[in-house]
């Protein structure tokens, strides 16, 4: 079958989508006839049924270049996903059944021009991605988290779950980890609060990144890592490997497995963790604490592995350590003041993000654990943000500024031999 007899009738001429599943269907009967078919094979089908089209009706080079790519995404990659990936503006993909698709820039939401063909297009593309994760998706289990080789996180909820069809939701993570430099440039963080950042971390202090979701805590995280001495031995333990540590040598990167189809031979966040105390590390990441694993955080972080970094969703630094208690509550039994001494013991500092009314993401609050008082743990604020107004495009003003406060724990500084600008 040629490219001209792909196009059936004069109404299907007028229609880009239909021609371009025509070319499709024609290549993929054409590949059924091969047995390896490589990618460059595929697009030199593609661009000559294309080219014979041109003998029937007018396009533009432009066209011809985005139907060629078009069609090459949709046998070989992730049909109308792969053009929105590749571009680096855009930080999340929102699928919200197969007609509608939005997309995220600079924190603004917007409606996405182009959509998929079907929803068993999207269907199949959701297949894609979860297999290569050896993950699987289905009526039975309709939901499912994994990531895409760049390490972009992936939400897929299906129908019955979802009524409207599949859901797709994809957080994209820059090709190039942001540092804090970059983080200062456009404003998250003061230079005088990330200089005392760096202090801390080089001397080994636990920190606890809290926010809400899409504040940027792991971002704020892979930021923070760098200030880790190259010398040290890491491990990260995540449910979905997202981090992008960048200068360690002796770094090792474990990540949850979910059971099977029969329930069996899961790995949680709490197995990795107690693996990981056995394997002589300097410090443990946890990409985020959401569950009784916080019981193996906290014993990590009081057995010597000084410097652990972790995240979790909360909208205060006091929350955040609300939550740990329920957290460790969920996997001890054990009286709630001793959960209190435990947090107090084990976190030294809490930084809290969040994402103000202009959409931008700023470190809102950096506050000490100074210990326990009348059965309470005691945060004292090192920086808060204090903002000045609005500027006439709406962007809030404002900056992160010390407190004038001190650190009251300060014998990790001293036996590391680290100075603080502040604090």
């Amino acid at each position: 079958m040629s490219g001209k007899d792909a196009v059936c009738g004069s109404q299907s001429r007028q229609d880009l989508t239909k021609i371009k599943e025509c070319i499709r269907e024609d290549i993929i009967r054409c590949m059924n006839r091969e047995r390896v078919v490589s990618d460059e094979e595929i697009k030199d089908m593609i661009q000559q049924r294309v080219l014979d089209l041109g003998h029937e009706m007018y396009f533009s080079v432009t066209q011809k270049q985005e139907m060629i790519q078009g069609i090459f995404n949709s046998l070989r990659k992730l049909d109308i996903l792969q053009e929105i990936l590749e571009q680096d503006d855009v930080t999340e993909i929102m699928v919200n059944g197969y007609q509608t698709i939005f997309i995220e820039k600079a924190g603004r939401l917007y409606r996405y021009p182009h959509s998929f063909s079907s929803q068993s297009k999207l269907e199949d593309v959701i297949q894609q991605i979860v297999s290569r994760m050896n993950r699987v998706v289905n009526e039975a289990s309709p939901i499912v988290d994994v990531r895409l080789e760049d390490g972009s996180r992936v939400n897929v909820v299906l129908p019955p779950v979802a009524i409207n069809g599949p859901i797709l939701t994809i957080r994209k993570f820059p090709n190039q980890p942001i540092t804090i430099q970059t983080l200062i440039e456009i404003g998250s963080i003061t230079r005088e609060a990330a200089e005392f950042l760096k202090s801390l971390v080089i001397a080994g202090y636990n920190i606890f990144i809290s926010g809400g979701t899409g504040s940027g805590k792991t971002t704020f995280l892979n930021a923070l890592s760098c200030f880790i001495p190259e010398t040290e031995r890491l491990i990260t333990v995540e449910d979905s490997a997202e981090l992008q540590i960048q200068g360690i040598a002796n770094l090792v990167r474990l990540e949850a497995r979910e059971a099977n189809l029969e329930g069996k031979n899961a790995v949680s966040i709490r197995d990795l963790l107690r693996s990981a105390l056995r394997m002589r590390p300097d410090r443990i990441i946890l990409g985020e604490v959401r569950d009784a694993a916080a019981c193996e955080l906290l014993t990590a972080m009081n057995t010597g592995h000084d410097g652990s970094l972790s995240t979790g969703h909360a909208n205060s630094p006091q929350d955040m350590l609300n939550r740990l208690e329920t957290l460790v509550l969920m996997g001890m039994d054990i009286p709630l003041e001793a959960v209190r001494s435990q947090i107090a013991s084990a976190i030294d500092i809490v930084v809290q993000l969040g994402r103000l009314r202009d959409r931008s993401r700023k470190v809102l609050t950096i506050a000490e654990v100074a210990g326990m008082q009348e059965g309470h743990i005691v945060l004292r604020d090192i920086f808060q943000f204090q903002e000045r107004g609005e500027a006439e495009d709406g962007t809030v003003v404002g900056n992160l500024q010390w407190t004038g406060a001190k650190l009251s724990q300060t014998t990790k500084l001293e036996l590391a031999g680290v100075k603080v600008p502040c604090g």
